[in-house]
């Protein structure tokens, strides 16, 4: 389990240093950012409880929203 936790605080803390980076360019992007900042939200409550399955669970979903956003040009994020 403690694999599972550097993990998640590793994607975590990566996920977290590209969320001010995001520029949202279609109007379904608010939305997709609320949800993604939820998941990520979700993952720290989960890790806080030490339910490390789901708080990985959380963040691949905040990462997912964030790849697929970016993928079909609803968020443009500056690297």
């Amino acid at each position: 389990m403690e694999k599972l936790k550097e993990e998640t605080l590793k994607m975590l803390k990566k996920i977290e240093s590209l969320i001010d980076k995001i520029e949202i360019v279609d109007s379904r992007g608010e939305g997709m950012l609320t949800n993604m900042k939820a998941y990520i939200s979700d993952s720290k409550h989960f890790l806080d409880n030490k339910d490390f399955i789901k708080a990985f669970e959380s963040i691949v979903w905040s990462w997912a929203i964030l790849e697929i956003c970016e993928e079909l040009g609803i968020f443009k994020i500056e690297k």
